[in-house]
Formats: C-alpha cells, structure tokens, sequence
C-alpha cells in the first residue's frame, strides 16, 4: 500500500542568541499561546558523544471540524518528542510524531534551531503529513497543512512571549551587541545606555525652561502694552 504524504515548510526568526533559545525552550510551556497542551513529562535524558539527548511526552488536543467528527473525537493525542542538543555546531533539532490517530492523520514533525551571522536564531520547521483514510486522505492531508500552519504561528508567537519574560529586550539588546571581548563591550553598552538615559532627562528641564522663558516674555509685552489695548478696544467699541 502507497501512501502519499503532504509536505509543509515554514521559518520563524527569534531576535535572541542561540543559547537563550534553547535554555527558553525547555520552559516554554505554558504560554498564552498553548492552551492545547495539557501535559509535558520528559521521560529519558542522556548525554552522548558531547551532545545531549532528550526524549519527552506530550498531550495535546486540537479542535476537531464538523466534517472530521464522523472518523474521531476530539479527546487527547499523545506525543512523542525526541530532541538532539550539539553544543559546538550551536544547532538544536527536535522529532516529533503522534502516538494516536495514525491511520487517520499522521504528523512528523521537524525543528531546527540554528544560530544566525547577526546572532539571532533561525528555526526551520518541516512537517509530513499522512492519511489512510480511503477516500478522504487528500482532504485530510490539507486540513493537516493548514492546522500546521496555524499552530506553527502560535508556537512561534508563544515561544517569543517565553524568550521576552526569560530575557527582557534590555539584557538581550547587550547580549546582542557583545563581541569576543564581551566583558567590556557589555559595559560600554550599558554605559551608553545610561549617558543616553541621562541626556535625555536632562533636556526634558532646558525644554520646559525655554517654554517659561518664552511665556514670561509674552506676558510682560502684554503688560507693558495693557493701555494701548484696552484704548484699542475702546476706540473700535
């Protein structure tokens, strides 16, 4: 038997280094963003040949369509999720496949975290998706590309909602901007930060010092002139 199965490709950019990718990953559950997770345990965790292996379940639910009630039920899907963690090639890749459902849709699932030139992280995820449901494998095929999608949105927009409150943008800025002197090069930044910070709040007084200045000068001119205007009134009165 042949079975056919659809493909989808999509990327996320995260504005944060690749290690605080990873170490936000392990605690990107929960999120606003993943209220379809129900459960995560990690069940195996060893290190091998310098590289860290994981093995994790998961369960999960989706909402199922109408049209999708008549060959399953919307109750929890098991998930397995294999994970292999290189620290010197700085590149983290997850296996995910369901435990569930298989004859009627069967998702393998692909992420790839690399670190980018400008220090972000690049996250490839691929996804094949499966059905042998006769009669229905295509159109099952095609709602499972598109709740890819959906879900791959939510998980990037979830996982940047984990990466913000792990590393507020300040902190992350002068990760950022660090070279291989990051010990001097962080406190430059910072000192940047502050002088800047600083003239800021020093030209918010020379501001608000000008505005009285010019105020004061128009309020003695109309002083000096309160005849002439008052004699002007009364004259066109």
């Amino acid at each position: 038997m042949v079975i056919t199965a659809s493909t989808c490709r999509t990327e996320a950019v995260f504005d944060y280094s690749w290690k605080n990718v990873v170490a936000a990953y392990w605690n990107r559950y929960p999120n606003p963003s993943s209220s379809h997770v129900l459960t995560e345990d990690t069940i195996q965790r060893e290190v091998r040949d310098g590289k860290l292996y994981s093995r994790r379940l998961l369960s999960k639910t989706n909402p199922v369509p109408k049209w999708g009630s008549r060959f399953y039920n919307n109750v929890p899907v098991k998930i397995v999720e294999d994970s292999v963690l290189d620290p010197v090639a700085k590149t983290f890749t997850t296996f995910t496949r369901n435990l569930g459902m298989k004859k009627i849709m069967k998702v393998d699932e692909i992420v790839t975290y690399t670190e980018q030139n400008d220090g972000s992280t690049l996250a490839v995820r691929r996804a094949y998706i499966s059905s042998q449901v006769f009669g229905f494998s295509r159109a099952i095929r095609a709602f499972g590309i598109e709740r890819f999608k959906s879900n791959s949105n939510k998980a990037s927009n979830g996982f940047d909602y984990v990466l913000r409150r792990m590393f507020p943008k300040s902190q992350s800025s002068v990760l950022h901007s660090a070279s291989p002197a990051a010990g001097a090069t962080g406190t430059f930044a910072a000192q940047q930060i502050d002088l800047s910070a600083g003239t800021a709040a020093a030209a918010v007084p020379n501001h608000n010092s000008r505005i009285k200045s010019v105020a004061r000068i128009g309020y003695d001119y109309i002083k000096c002139h309160a005849n002439k205007i008052a004699q002007l009134f009364s004259v066109r009165n």
